[in-house]
């Protein structure tokens, strides 16, 4: 509990006192350390006298007081006690989602890549430039234009990295040249006519 001055609930404070409230239970209202409230006791003078211990013995609350605090304190144990269970279930839940979707996208990309090296050999045997794009994956991949705030991009989709093409001509930086057209955009690595057109 964080240390903070109790001068503002003097009056407060020595009423409690003169019922007969226990320094546990002045301490939990006031949500603070039992060795505070029994040093501002003595700081204050607040001990109570005898006639005020006479009152007190026709009212005394300090059972009371102290069966309410640890009752009250069991509960708050409770619930934080079941609200930690039900975060590590929340936690263990997600963490076996996360671990079958990883196998299961683990398990695809090695089926993917069975059936791609099942492939290579075929391709391996024509070196021309236009073979090479007839024998590419069975369908275009997928990509996003973006002309953000930050500037302009494109973005493949990840599964350019398993195609063999892009690994042998495209894959690390490469310098481009870009031709804008109403309905496409052609993208050509800088130079790459010389090398398409003697192969």
């Amino acid at each position: 509990m964080s240390r903070r001055s109790l001068r503002p609930q003097l009056n407060q404070i020595r009423g409690w006192v003169r019922q007969g409230r226990t320094d546990a239970w002045i301490a939990h209202q006031l949500e603070v350390t039992v060795q505070q409230i029994q040093a501002f006791k003595r700081e204050q003078g607040l001990e109570p006298d005898e006639d005020d211990a006479a009152a007190v013995e026709e009212v005394d609350l300090r059972a009371e007081d102290d069966a309410q605090i640890a009752a009250e304190l069991e509960e708050e144990a409770a619930r934080k006690a079941e609200e930690e269970a039900r975060a590590a279930e929340e936690a263990a839940r997600k963490a076996e989602e996360a671990e079958a979707e990883r196998a299961a996208k683990e398990a695809a990309e090695a089926e993917q890549g069975e059936d791609e090296d099942d492939e290579k050999p075929k391709r391996s045997r024509r070196r021309g430039g236009r073979s090479r794009r007839r024998t590419a994956a069975a369908g275009p991949l997928e990509g996003t234009f973006d002309h953000g705030e930050e500037g302009y991009g494109l973005w493949l989709d990840p599964a350019v990295q398993d195609d063999p093409i892009y690994a042998e001509h495209w894959a690390g930086h490469r310098p481009i040249e870009i031709t804008i057209e109403e309905d496409q955009i052609v993208i050509r690595r800088a130079g790459g006519d010389e090398d398409s057109d003697s192969d």
